[in-house]
């Protein structure tokens, strides 16, 4: 008999099972039934091997000895070969072909894996034939405790109301523990708190958080953090933990009453203030946040409570005071208002604590401002006759100074209320009077804007509108509603219709128009026409016209119903016509169509374009005219125009640099160049004088004389010159002129006077003056003229 036996030598015991494969059993039936029992052998066990069991987390530095498989066909002299597959087999699981010795090459975990299902065979080592059937078996990973209580859902946050009872659950918390909870106590937690004592507490097996502490204030104190931990093995010792964290806040609940920060507020509020004018703000201060914090502001009492009206602002915790009606400092400088504020959210388990409302006092004071005129009527509405005479007083509108001063009111009116100033009003009375006459047909309706104005102060100014209507009376006649030019037929009867006629009145009677028609009385006897009044007059043929008359004038005389009576005559032109025997017209004498003779279209066109071509011409020579250059006095004149240097202070030229080149003055006798070296400033015309300087007149040696010896010869030259203007730049001293105590520096008017100038006070006006008065000085002594330059440094 074959025997496969599998052993398993574990650290601590000895298993060994003997099983019977249901493959093999059957098998062996089989044939013993086939064979109809001829040949009786016994039924031979396949495997014989134990169950294995290996605990976890082996650290020793050999592979862990699993078990041993073994057949009965074994001999030992290693003709079997044994064979594992299966889950792990040849990386965490390793078997000895020969001996068929197992061991665990890896390390292993049951939290990651619990067990291996593993199958075995034995096989002939030369011909690889399998002797013997494969079959599993188990490998089973034992628990160790190798794993602390973890929190996976910390760390917590949680709430609870503040003023919560002893046993108020606040949260649960739960560790797990991944070892085996089926195997010793190695997954048996218990909870217990680290930090958080003495306010709150939590159940060793449910881990429930509980308030440990009555009557905890949020407004005290409102975070709390507590520490849990989790211990496994039952809490005994050696077992592994965990600790969380838990935020606690507490919850606010409405426990506070409210409480003004201010028994008496101090406002103030100017009387112009409209209705609806912020006054002023109060607020009474809940220690509790949110919807518990929330008020309701009312008036209970206070002689103001029907001037002034508060209410709460968006955020719901001040009371706003406006103002309800208008505010006269006056009548009243002052009011007194009790506010009473209530939250609006309260607890029923709190009433106990009072009656969570607070009242306070406002005292509000009306300042006094300076008010306009103020009208004794909103607005005027007067009804005048259009007949009235000029100077007619249409109202006496009234204002006055609201305030205390009471100041003088002056009356004016708006002139783009009465462009056309039919109106005047007394600037002391107010008396809205007439200065033109009026005309209820051009303008029916008058709205004068009427101002009133403080006499101490021009800004303070009010209006007011006037309404006159403007009453229609009867001073317009009637006359026919256009011009009327008819025709008859030659072969008309007598008394037959020729035109009906209508009148129309501007004029707008109460009762209506009506109209009187008849034939005025130079033609009352008319022995062609007649007409008849019928509120729409007729016009008839009497009887035939005499042959020689083709053109009849009917003067109709119209008058209306109203008083004082109004009448009109006006003439209806009736023209004979030849007709046919329907009465329409065919031809009418030429004197009934003549027309005056007029210009034809083309004609009227050339005399058009002949006055644009004359306009045209005209304004050619207009500006032909302008553009006109006027003749010059002499050759020399245009020097004139060379630089006028503006300077702010006195003396000076030290920037005028472009009139001269200092050069030149420097060193005079270098001025003669050619003549075609100009000035910098002027025409190439204008050439300077300097080369008509004699050089005589140059004196003195060194810089300082040479400047004065050219100056010199400049003056010179310049006073022989009838034509020339003073040559040189025109100065403009900040201090000269009439003001100035030295009077006018300019020599451009020196020339105005015959008599000699006198130069003696240049040397009392200080160094600044010196040079000025030495270049005079010499002039004094070579009688110059007075046509001179002034020049200083």
């Amino acid at each position: 008999m074959n025997v496969f036996h599998v052993f398993c030598f574990l650290p601590l015991t000895l298993g060994i099972l003997t099983l019977l494969p249901h493959s093999l059993l059957g098998k062996a039936v089989d044939e013993g039934n086939s064979r109809n029992s001829e040949l009786l052998q016994r039924v031979k066990r396949g495997w014989v091997w134990n169950q294995f069991f290996v605990l976890e987390e082996y650290t020793g530095l050999e592979p862990l000895y699993i078990g041993k498989l073994h057949s009965d066909m074994d001999k030992g002299d290693g003709s079997i070969k044994y064979i594992l597959t299966g889950e792990g087999a040849g990386s965490t699981f390793t078997i000895d072909d020969g001996t068929g010795d197992i061991h665990a090459i890896q390390r292993l975990d049951r939290e990651v894996k619990s067990q291996y299902v593993l199958r075995a065979q034995a096989r002939n080592r030369l011909t690889d034939r399998p002797l013997e059937p494969e079959s599993e078996f188990i490998v089973k990973i034992q628990d160790i405790n190798d794993n602390e209580p973890k929190f996976l859902d910390g760390p917590y946050q949680a709430s609870v109301p503040e003023m919560s009872k002893i046993g108020t659950s606040v949260i649960q918390v739960t560790a797990t523990d991944a070892d085996d909870p089926t195997y010793g106590n190695s997954a048996r937690v218990v909870y217990s708190i680290l930090e958080g004592q003495p306010y709150f507490s939590v159940d060793a097996k449910t881990g429930v958080v509980r308030v440990s502490l009555a009557d905890m204030d949020r407004e005290t104190r409102e975070n709390y953090t507590v520490v849990i931990q989790a211990k496994d093995m039952g809490g005994q010792l050696g077992g592994l933990a965990g600790t969380t964290t838990v935020n606690i806040t507490l919850s606010d609940v409405n426990d506070n009453p409210p409480m003004f920060d201010q028994r008496l507020y101090q406002m103030s509020v100017p009387e112009s203030a409209p209705v609806g004018s912020v006054v002023g703000r109060i607020w009474a201060r809940d220690r509790d946040i949110g919807v518990n914090a929330e008020m309701k502001y009312s008036i209970i009492d206070g002689d103001g409570r029907d001037t002034f009206d508060i209410s709460t602002d968006p955020t719901n915790l001040f009371g706003i005071i406006t103002v309800k009606k208008p505010l006269n400092f006056e009548s009243k400088p002052s009011y007194t208002l009790k506010v009473e504020g209530t939250n609006t959210h309260l607890d029923p388990s709190f009433r106990h604590r009072g009656n969570f409302k607070d009242v306070t006092i406002v005292h509000v004071s009306v300042e006094d401002v300076d008010e306009p005129p103020l009208f004794d009527q909103p607005a005027y509405y007067v009804e005048l006759p259009e007949d009235a005479e000029i100077g007619t007083v249409v109202k006496m509108v009234s204002a006055r100074d609201p305030d205390s001063a009471n100041n003088t009111v002056r009356y004016s009116i708006e002139r783009s209320s009465d462009p056309e100033k039919f109106f005047y009003i007394e600037i002391t009375s107010g008396s809205l009077m007439t200065v033109r006459l009026l005309d209820r047909e051009e303008i029916g309706w008058h709205n004068i804007t009427v101002l009133a104005m403080e006499m101490n102060n021009p800004t303070q100014i009010s209006s007011v509108t006037v309404a006159v209507k403007v009453l229609d009376v009867n001073d317009n006649p009637p006359s026919l509603a256009h011009y009327m030019d008819t025709y008859v037929c030659e072969n008309a009867k007598a008394g037959q219709l020729i035109q009906t006629v209508t009148a129309v009145d501007p004029d707008d009677p109460l009762g209506g128009q009506h109209f009187y028609y008849s034939l005025a009385p130079e033609a009352a006897n008319n022995p062609n026409f007649t007409l008849r009044d019928n509120q729409g007059t007729q016009i008839t043929r009497r009887a035939r016209r005499a042959q020689d008359q083709t053109v009849f004038y009917l003067p109709v005389f119209v008058s209306d119903g109203e008083q004082p009576v109004q009448t009109s005559t006006s003439t209806l032109t009736v023209r004979l016509c030849s007709c046919d025997h329907e009465g329409n017209v065919m031809t009418c004498n030429a004197e009934a169509y003549s027309l005056p003779a007029s210009l034809s279209k083309g004609a009227l066109i050339a005399i058009l374009a002949c006055i644009f071509v004359l306009l045209v011409m005209i304004l050619l020579m207009l500006s032909l005219r302008s553009h006109r250059k006027k003749p010059y006095l002499c050759d020399e004149e245009e020097n004139v125009h060379e630089n006028i240097v503006r300077y702010d202070d006195e003396g000076g030229g030290e920037e005028d640099t472009e009139a001269f080149d200092i050069a030149a003055m420097w060193n005079p006798r270098e001025v003669h160049h050619p003549l075609g070296k100009v000035r910098k400033d002027m025409l190439p015309e204008i050439e300077s004088l300097s080369r008509y300087v004699p050089q005589v007149c140059v004196v003195g040696g060194g810089g300082d004389s040479n400047v004065h010896g050219y100056v010199l010869a400049k003056l010179l030259e310049a006073d022989m010159d009838p034509c020339a203007p003073p040559y040189d730049s025109l100065q403009t001293y900040a201090y000269e002129g009439e003001g100035s105590v030295a009077e006018s520096l300019s020599s451009l008017q020196s020339g105005a006077s015959n008599t000699d100038h006198e130069y003696d006070y240049l040397n009392d006006w200080g160094p600044r003056f010196k040079k000025l008065a030495e270049m005079y000085g010499v002039l004094e002594t070579n009688k110059d003229s007075p046509q001179q330059l002034l020049m200083t440094e």
